[in-house]
């Protein structure tokens, strides 16, 4: 068997990138398929999920992302080599309907063997935490941020375009069983391995009408995702706590409340977008007393990566529940900067904690940064996850915040 295509055949190289390629897509889609399903399950907080069960699902996902970055580099080096060699006419071309189909197909999966993978690589790389992709390569992507539109964008791409992929796939299976079957012709058999001999394809008749009829496919199945949501995320705005304006003898200008949590090893970094402090503090000329600070956060308005769902459910931070937490402490100066002592409460739980800080104050501004590691466990976030082999017990938490003295 020749390595090399021929008018009449496929060669070896064609046939050895044609069937890898279905064995990595027929991995890949039932992979996703299902790490999807037990993902929406661990999520739903009417459904009782455990730590096999995200671990598990994390699995699956990491399988899924692995194989389908397998399916990319396949899918270039396949039309990369098919780019050097003679194409094998269509055994039906004098069949005007099936060959435009034929040639149709065959330019959706090309593109879907290529767009789809790499849109979810998109996601995957503007997305923060859970599942890693086990290629020494590939978390990130250049000129990829981590942004959430742009993940919801790409995740929507990926869902629509490997449904045109499926479809594709359904009707070029379709096509070979009915070239083998009903017309018993040798198209299948010519993708077979082996060597045989093959007949003289017909004159062929070559026309961008196949590209164009793919592209108004692949356009009609955008538009349809479109117009049924796919392309934009619906928050629960009843889920993020309203929070009133505080009125201090400092007031924050701006500031983050940012924390960083471990999942499978991994660290997931998010923030908080709503939350509140009112400051009253007075530089002591010794260590000593200084002023104290309460602080009031929206749990709701918390963004963590592809895992920020999960966290506001009943099992985690229960934002419907308890949709705010809040820290009063007092301000203490110390030989080495400040600490701000006081309970902090999450969900039902309070906890005493000590932040230690440092300021930068210049006149009527001042500027603090703060970190310090909370244990999820004691606010009982997580306690059905005992496991820190799929999320860390620690939570880093950073603050930085410029207030002004109020006049």
């Amino acid at each position: 068997m020749s390595l090399s295509n021929s008018f009449q055949n496929y060669g070896g190289v064609a046939k050895t990138f044609h069937w890898l390629t279905a064995l990595l897509i027929l991995t890949a889609l039932p992979l996703g398929l299902i790490a999807d399903n037990l993902a929406e399950a661990v999520i739903d907080p009417a459904i009782a999920s455990t730590d096999a069960d995200v671990a598990r699902a994390a699995l699956l996902f990491s399988l899924h992302k692995t194989v389908g970055v397998t399916v990319f580099f396949v899918a270039l080096l396949r039309i990369l080599w098919a780019l050097t060699q003679p194409k094998p006419g269509l055994l039906n071309a004098d069949h005007k309907l099936e060959a435009l189909a034929a040639e149709t197909v065959h330019w959706l999966l090309y593109g879907s063997l290529v767009f789809v993978p790499l849109t979810g690589w998109i996601h995957h790389a503007a997305t923060t935490g859970f599942a890693p992709i086990w290629w020494p390569f590939g978390q990130d992507l250049p000129f990829v941020p981590k942004d959430a539109a742009v993940a919801e964008l790409f995740a929507g791409l990926h869902y629509v375009l490997q449904w045109v992929l499926i479809a594709a796939l359904v009707l070029h299976i379709a096509g070979a069983v009915k070239h083998h079957v009903i017309d018993r012709d040798m198209t299948l058999r010519r993708m077979l391995p082996g060597s045989a001999e093959m007949p003289q394809p017909p004159a062929q008749k070559h026309s961008l009408l196949p590209l164009l009829c793919a592209l108004i496919l692949w356009g009609g199945a955008l538009t349809g995702g479109a117009m049924i949501g796919v392309f934009s995320h619906a928050t629960d705005q009843s889920e993020v706590a309203e929070l009133e304006a505080v009125q201090s003898d400092w007031q924050v200008t701006e500031g983050t409340l940012a924390i960083t949590v471990q999942q499978f090893g991994n660290p997931v970094s998010g923030a908080f977008a709503d939350w509140t402090a009112g400051i009253t503090f007075d530089e002591p000329s010794t260590p000593g007393p200084a002023g104290s600070v309460d602080v009031t956060i929206a749990i709701g308005s918390l963004t963590l990566g592809s895992v920020t769902d999960q966290a506001m459910g009943a099992d985690f931070f229960n934002a419907e529940t308890f949709p705010t937490a809040t820290f009063k402490g007092e301000i203490t100066k110390t030989d080495t900067g400040y600490d701000a002592t006081g309970p902090l409460t999450i969900r039902d739980q309070s906890v005493p904690i000590t932040l230690p800080f440092t300021l930068d104050l210049q006149g009527d501004t001042a500027s603090m940064t703060g970190k310090l590691q909370l244990n999820r466990l004691d606010f009982a976030v997580g306690a059905h996850m005992p496991d820190e082999g799929s999320l860390g017990f620690g939570v880093d938490v950073d603050i930085t915040l410029t207030a002004t003295r109020g006049q």
